[in-house]
């Protein structure tokens, strides 16, 4: 898939983008207690508007900053990269009119902005790329604010039953690479490219067999059932530091019932259906299974090499991310894009994750495409798929 769009097509995401988000923070309940995985909803929303400001609307041609446009106290407020997590929470900000108010004024600044562009012939890949880390921006929040509606058991969002359904478990088995050179990352001239993706390089990768789908339900069950939980040397150290402090024995959002296992879907328990891919384990969980199964995590160069070269015999997205072995690091000659924050603070701290959920927007899905997330998070849409070497 190439990240690339008309300027019409632009025009028409970044609505359905501001739709999404709406509609996401309408369905949040109107108290939500502070934690360090989610951000205060009223924050979010004014993040993504000032987002799009910054850096849609404020960049000038000699690469410095102009004034805030709509309100002069915005990057003491939304500014990520100086507003510490934990002072959101404390911040006096505006109140839901006035973000509301500031975030369809950006909205209809930004697409003044995009005619203008379009009027003066600058449609290419450099003309419209901060139009397209906006819309990109906006989308990744849409799906953080999936996370928080199911970390607060809320009900789902309207939208909810028009999204990726699982996919049925499909044909299991393994797909199998001999070995050899392979290109791992995203090409120039490729449409929009994340500055983590940059640039294509050559790796070597020895034999290797990796699942054609994701980890199911019922495989996970089996491990769970089996004790995977309480047999120590399935886990490694800091998983078993993790297990001790969350004092877990099932996946997060896991109960028994009556009928057997079940999970909780936003605010509703559901039996457990054995086809669909396993959610919301940490990378702790998924390399314990795959100790127990003796296999592994493919490494993130595996997984792209599989995604480019099996076509749809490996579905790499449509309802769930999956965790790697490799830690989120740079790519040969990395230099960060003028958005800095977006990749180089999480490197060598963070897990390199693939694929995509049923919350992602097709539009930001690419085989290059890499996530990242520190190992112990399962708040987030994750599972796995296993490998192992030849």
């Amino acid at each position: 898939m190439t990240r690339r769009m008309a300027v019409e097509a632009l025009h028409a995401a970044l609505d359905d983008a501001r739709a999404r988000l709406l509609a996401l923070s309408s369905a949040l309940p109107d108290a939500v207690p502070c934690l360090p995985i989610i951000n205060p909803p009223r924050w979010e929303v004014g993040h993504v508007a000032w987002f799009a400001e910054r850096w849609c609307l404020r960049r000038r041609p000699d690469g410095g900053i102009a004034p805030p446009w709509f309100m002069d106290a915005v990057d003491g407020w939304y500014d990520s990269g100086r507003v510490e997590h934990d002072l959101r929470w404390r911040l006096a900000l505006p109140d839901p009119a006035a973000t509301r108010a500031y975030l369809a004024g950006v909205l209809d600044a930004v697409h003044a902005g995009l005619h203008e562009r379009a009027r003066n012939g600058e449609t290419g890949d450099e003309d419209l790329y901060f139009f397209l880390l906006a819309l990109y921006h906006e989308d990744m929040h849409c799906e953080a604010l999936h996370y928080t509606l199911q970390t607060l058991g809320a009900p789902a969002p309207p939208d909810h039953g028009a999204k990726r359904s699982p996919p049925p478990s499909g044909e299991g088995g393994e797909l199998r690479f001999p070995g050899g050179t392979v290109e791992i990352g995203a090409r120039p001239r490729a449409g929009f490219v994340f500055d983590n993706e940059k640039w294509a390089h050559a790796c070597e990768l020895q034999p290797f067999a990796i699942d054609r789908r994701p980890a199911s339900n019922g495989e996970f069950a089996a491990f769970v059932d089996d004790g995977g939980y309480a047999r120590g040397s399935l886990w490694s150290e800091e998983g078993l530091q993790w297990l001790r402090e969350s004092g877990l024995s099932a996946p997060c959002y896991w109960r028994r019932g009556s009928g057997g296992w079940e999970r909780r879907v936003f605010d509703t328990w559901l039996p457990l259906s054995p086809d669909e891919p396993v959610l919301h384990v940490t990378a702790h969980e998924a390399e314990a299974w795959c100790r127990w199964a003796g296999r592994r995590l493919p490494t993130e160069a595996e997984w792209e090499c599989a995604a480019k070269s099996f076509g749809p015999a490996f579905n790499p997205w449509g309802h769930v991310w999956q965790w790697t072995a490799s830690a989120f690091a740079p790519y040969p000659g990395f230099a960060p894009d003028p958005y800095e924050d977006y990749s180089r603070p999480w490197f060598h701290t963070h897990r390199a994750v693939r694929g995509g959920s049923f919350a992602t927007p097709e539009r930001l899905l690419d085989p290059v495409f890499r996530n990242f997330y520190q190992p112990q998070r399962s708040d987030i849409f994750i599972g796995f798929r296993s490998a192992r070497s030849l």
